[in-house]
């Protein structure tokens, strides 16, 4: 090899270097719910960055850790956050608790709520009308494959249009459209979905608790 090809090889291979140096680092955080069956990891969306804070800082404070999935309705969601839920008696009505502050409302128009979201719950629009999230309770959508006409259905109860990709994706993976545009969506579950479907699958009660304690703890991957 003459020393020109010598000297052109090693530029080449600096250049290399150097850029895969300035490549962006994947920003996008990641965080495990633990289950008794099995793990979800979800991606925080950074468009919703007062959620995407709230959630990590909880995470990082052991704020979940010991807390319920307490509220189960198959076809639709699963509940959790709510700190009462801790070692909570089988009779205790749950789901009124939280940190002692809301979150106010990042409602985005291209955050669905298809199958895997995550949501943040919320008090009813009569007492809470700016829309403003729990603290600290969460839901994940289950939900079911739509089809042209209940999109049409939530299209005229919701008053909302979507594009042709966003109609794709309610066929194509299924969720719960007749949330969108009233429920901050600030995450999706990236892997473990067939553990929602374990959870969903539990008996519940009137109350829609799960029959057995089905138990969370989540930290930041």
């Amino acid at each position: 090899m003459n020393m020109k090809r010598s000297i052109q090889l090693t530029m080449i291979a600096v250049l290399i270097a150097v850029m895969s140096s300035c490549a962006p680092e994947e920003t996008t955080m990641k965080a495990v719910i633990s289950t008794t069956y099995g793990d979800m990891t979800v991606e925080l969306y950074d468009e919703t960055p007062q959620h995407r804070d709230n959630f990590v800082k909880l995470a990082e404070d052991g704020f979940y850790d010991g807390l319920l999935f307490h509220r189960v309705i198959p076809n639709f969601m699963v509940q959790g956050g709510d700190p009462n839920s801790r070692d909570a008696a089988a009779t205790a009505r749950l789901g009124s608790g939280g940190p002692g502050y809301t979150i106010p409302a990042e409602i985005q128009d291209t955050l669905l709520h298809v199958r895997g979201a995550l949501s943040a719950a919320r008090q009813g629009d009569n007492v809470n009308p700016q829309r403003a999230s729990s603290g600290s309770q969460f839901y994940v959508v289950t939900g079911t494959p739509q089809t042209p006409q209940t999109m049409q259905s939530a299209m005229a109860r919701t008053g909302r249009q979507y594009t042709d990709d966003q109609l794709q994706q309610y066929y194509d993976q299924g969720g719960y459209p007749f949330l969108d545009g009233d429920y901050t969506v600030f995450g999706r579950v990236i892997e473990g979905l067939d553990v929602l479907d374990k959870i969903q699958a539990i008996p519940t009660n009137n109350l829609d608790r799960p029959t057995e304690d089905i138990k969370m703890k989540i930290t930041m991957k």
